[in-house]
Parts: structure tokens; sequence; C-alpha cells
């Protein structure tokens, strides 16, 4: 998420300016009987924004407006790509939003879901440091990983051998035994429902970088653990990528896959109480 073109794209820019103006707009001036069109709800265990501190929803907004109308950079994904989670988004928010990774498109992300809680999940704590420094709103963690992408065709014979991979099991915090578990998250990440996460890092581009099989393992295994209403939207960027494909596959399915753009692919995962005890 991290990694931006150098090069500006004003009709990008546009664009993008263009879906966050809209969002604001649309969330001072239309209202419903209970929220604003930027604060509708689905999960019943959603919460507002808990970083702790009361930001402004409005500034929020002008905010991510000011940066990416004055940014050199712009967001790794481009505007198809980014169009599927904001429809998604708008229909959703305030939800629970987990977004693995930290990057200059994060203020897009958690202005998309002002009135709701997003949490970012970076694996480099400087980086967290940096972002943070310029968007000190956004709410980041910092996560280690046990997994490098050189290791992605042996942790699929790891997950079809070691119990505590099964689906049937199906837990993260704690499950030391599951390379591809990621058991030490902080608290929070495991006592709530997501109602969507997006998986565009950790880095998967060169060999010792830890690859995204545990984010994508760990996303299926959230979305399979859900006990309220609904599906868990996942979206899965750099889908171009084969082991993002072969993850994808094995632990998201092909058959929740309900709309695929450029590199990123939208799944809608139902709780394992529909499905029974197998991913796929």
């Amino acid at each position: 998420m991290r990694h931006l073109k150098p090069e500006k794209s004003w009709c990008f820019i546009i664009a993008l300016v263009g879906l966050i103006g809209g969002a604001l707009f649309m969330s001072m001036f239309l209202k419903t009987s209970s929220n604003n069109w930027i604060l509708c709800s689905n999960s019943n265990n959603k919460a507002p924004n808990d970083h702790g501190k009361n930001w402004n929803q409005q500034q929020i907004h002008l905010d991510a407006i000011l940066h990416y109308a004055t940014s050199r950079v712009i967001p790794q994904q481009n505007i198809d790509e980014i169009r599927i989670s904001f429809d998604v988004l708008k229909n959703q928010t305030p939800c629970n939003f987990l977004v693995f990774g930290l990057g200059h498109d994060s203020q897009m992300w958690a202005s998309f879901n002002s009135g709701g809680n997003t949490l970012f999940l970076e694996e480099d704590p400087k980086w967290v440091e940096a972002i943070l420094k310029d968007a000190p709103f956004l709410h980041a963690v910092t996560v280690k990983y046990r997994t490098m992408l050189s290791e992605a065709d042996e942790l699929v014979e790891h997950y079809h051998k070691e119990p505590d991979c099964s689906a049937k099991k199906s837990f993260l915090r704690g499950n030391h035994g599951c390379k591809l578990a990621l058991d030490r998250l902080p608290d929070e990440v495991y006592d709530k429902e997501w109602d969507l996460i997006m998986i565009d890092a950790p880095r998967g581009y060169f060999a010792e970088a830890p690859g995204r099989m545990a984010a994508i393992y760990s996303a299926a295994v959230m979305a399979r653990n859900r006990k309220g209403k609904g599906v868990t939207h996942v979206f899965l960027h750099d889908v171009d990528r084969k082991v993002e494909k072969i993850y994808a596959e094995l632990f998201l399915c092909r058959k929740y896959l309900v709309k695929g753009v450029g590199r990123i692919w939208h799944f809608e995962i139902p709780p394992a109480s529909n499905i029974g005890n197998i991913f796929c």
C-alpha cells in the first residue's frame, strides 16, 4: 500500500477528490431516520471510531481533500479499483473496516468511513510514525509476520498438514501452531467483527518480504468467525501476482468472488455457520 506511482495524474486526483467531496456533501445534507448517509450501520457490534480521540468527521473529509489535491503521489489502486470498495463502503458506513497496509491512500479510506472504526495494520514501525505525523487521526498498529514470500509453497503444505490451520478449528488468537495465523495481533483486532477487510499489504514482491499469505488466511478466518448478520466483504489487491491468486482461491474461494476490476478482487464471505467446516 505504501508503494505509490511517482507521477501525478490530474484526472485521477480530480476523480478521487470528487469521491471524497461527494461523501462529505452527502454526509452533511442527506440524513436517514437514524444516521447520515455516511453513517449507516450493518453489524450488531459496530462502534464509532474508538481511536481514543473525538476527531471531527467533516475535518477528516476536508483534510483528505486537501491532501490529495496537493499531493505529488497517487494511491496504488486506480480509480476503478477504488470504486469497488467505495461502492460497498457507502452502504456500510459506519462500519468496522480493517486495512492491511498503511500509506498515502489511508486518509482516503478513513474519510470514506469517517463515522466508523478503521484500523490499519502495518509491518514497518518507522513507516507508521511517518504517516501518522501528517495524519494523526489515523488508527494504525504495527504487525509482526512469521512468514516470508519464499515460503509460500511450503506454507500451503503446512496448511494441509497442521490441524490448527484447519477450517474446522478456525482461530487466530494464540494459534502458534499454524504459521499462517496472525496469532499476536492487538486484542481489538480479535474482539471486533470486521465488516470490510482490505488486503493491500504486507509487501509481497521479493523473497524476504512477509508476503500476503498470512493476511489472506487470517482474513478468511475472521470472515468465517462472524457472528453478526450478513457477509464479510474482503478486498484483495495485486491478484495479478501468483501467490495472491493461489491463496485467494485456497482460502477466500472463487465461489465467493463477486467482482473483479484490474488487480483487485471483491469477495463476500458468509460465516462458517452457513458453510460448514471447509474454506472452499
